[in-house]
């Protein structure tokens, strides 16, 4: 512990004026519940006015959340937090010094997965934003998800290097994971543990001062800044694992023509004192920003944090690197199941009209980062067949078109393959959807286990799913 950090903390006094920078699905709703706190005085939201996303200030100055998808209570809270000014969006990263403590909640993806170097270029920025105005006694959190020796390496040089000032002696510096899901993000930050990893015991002390008061269920369970950082990657990674595993399962139970959910409900079932048994549930394909690089980032953290040699099985394969090429493999999967199915009602896939039905990776959002169904659509555009997409809550994405009708999209086509578990496929009338495609064997792929098989198949569908080998 640094006794001149201390007593500078002591001389600027309890946290009240914060600062996150990144609008995005954990910035946005982390400013609003910073805001909430009566012990708090202001939160600025820190978003660079460009041409991609500037349209973000003005929609939260004004308490609407450019966040689509369901996020129960977030355009209140926002609302309530802005009529207030006690929550302000800005462009001005000046405003810094105004400041006591500075959250970085910036997306950091990879750029190619296969040479694991992640693209900190987005993160490095705001970084030296922060490391330009930082003062005395201030306190810099890494939400991130970063590779491990992240926050005590590269953030820590370049805070160091921008302000002149030093990490632990000067200025508090600490690792505090997001643990947020879309479509319950309020709820996630609020119920959660929270992850909290100093560089050294003042900044994980003045961290768990920054996030104690938002807390409702969840407790804080404070680490190192490296632990924090392994923590987050692994529990990521973990739950990569344990959806390859359903999927790895799914398609055994494909090749000896059983049930897959029969026999999830049978391994479900044992349970009692010592016993785990968690299984998920396999399909279409994993996406979003964090399972589909966190195993990168823990993989490469050997690299940046490791202090020893790793005692690990002579050339064997990371289990985890095995489980994303799994979770990876799926699209393809899907694909053979539309090739096979539309073979069924003799047809193939060139020439076909293919009815995409979902593009967000996750169900009732828009979230649509690294979607699965990203591959599937290239590979059937690769193979020559039309394509058209539905998705009632994804605006727009590069280079595809999204439609909002999905009777023009059902309309013609001679397959209609869900992606996403969007609450509306669930409601899909076979006579109806049948009708609108206007085919004697329509086909139905169902990549999420949303419909009923045996309500489509009596409808005079051809229907493939994953998982169904008893009906494959």
């Amino acid at each position: 512990m640094s006794d001149k950090l201390q007593k500078i903390i002591d001389a600027r006094g309890p946290i009240k004026k914060i600062g996150v920078l990144g609008m995005g699905y954990v910035g946005i709703p982390a400013a609003a519940l910073f805001a909430d706190v009566d012990k708090f005085e202001k939160v600025l939201g820190f978003q660079r006015n460009s041409a991609s996303s500037g349209y973000k200030i003005d929609m939260i100055n004004n308490g609407e959340s450019p966040l689509k998808g369901e996020e129960p209570g977030l355009e209140d809270l926002l609302r309530k937090v802005t009529d207030t000014k006690k929550f302000e969006c800005t462009p001005d990263f000046s405003r810094i010094t105004e400041l006591d403590a500075v959250t970085l909640a910036i997306q950091t993806p990879f750029k190619n997965p296969a040479d694991l170097i992640p693209d900190f270029g987005a993160l490095i920025e705001g970084i030296r934003n922060v490391g330009k105005y930082l003062k005395p006694g201030m306190l810099v959190v890494l939400e991130s998800t970063i590779t491990p020796g992240t926050t005590k390496g590269m953030a820590k040089e370049i805070l160091e290097e921008e302000s002149g000032l030093k990490a632990g002696e000067d200025f508090a510096l600490a690792h505090a994971p997001e643990r947020v899901m879309v479509g319950r993000l309020l709820k996630n930050i609020q119920e959660h543990d929270r992850i909290v990893g100093g560089i050294d015991e003042t900044s994980t002390k003045r961290a768990i001062e920054l996030y104690s008061p938002v807390l409702t269920k969840g407790k804080i369970i404070p680490m190192s800044a490296t632990a924090a950082e392994v923590t987050k990657t692994a529990e990521n990674t973990f739950r990569d694992l344990q959806i390859a595993a359903a999927n790895q399962l799914a398609l055994y139970c494909e090749s000896m023509g059983i049930n897959f959910y029969d026999v999830r409900a049978g391994i479900d079932s044992l349970k009692g004192e010592g016993i785990t048994r968690a299984i998920l549930w396999p399909g279409a394909g994993v996406g979003g920003h964090c399972l589909t690089k966190d195993t990168y980032h823990l993989e490469r953290g050997i690299e940046i944090a490791g202090e020893m040699p790793l005692d690990y099985p002579k050339n064997a394969d990371s289990i985890y690197i095995l489980a994303r090429k799994v979770n990876d493999f799926m699209p393809n999967h899907m694909f053979k199941l539309t090739e096979e199915a539309l073979a069924a009602a003799d047809k193939r896939i060139k020439g076909s009209k293919i009815a995409m039905l979902g593009w967000a990776f996750i169900n009732d959002s828009d979230d649509a980062r690294n979607p699965p169904s990203e591959p599937y659509r290239d590979l059937l555009v690769e193979a020559g067949a039309e394509v058209m997409v539905h998705d009632p809550h994804v605006l727009n994405y590069p280079n595809v078109e999204i439609e909002k009708d999905m009777e023009s999209v059902v309309k013609d086509a001679d397959a209609v393959v869900i992606l996403t578990g969007h609450s509306e496929y669930f409601k899909l009338d076979p006579a109806e959807v049948k009708a609108l495609m206007g085919k004697d064997q329509p086909v139905v792929v169902d990549g999420r286990n949303v419909i009923k098989p045996e309500e489509f198949i009596d409808g005079g569908f051809v229907y493939r799913g994953i998982g169904r080998g008893d009906i494959n």
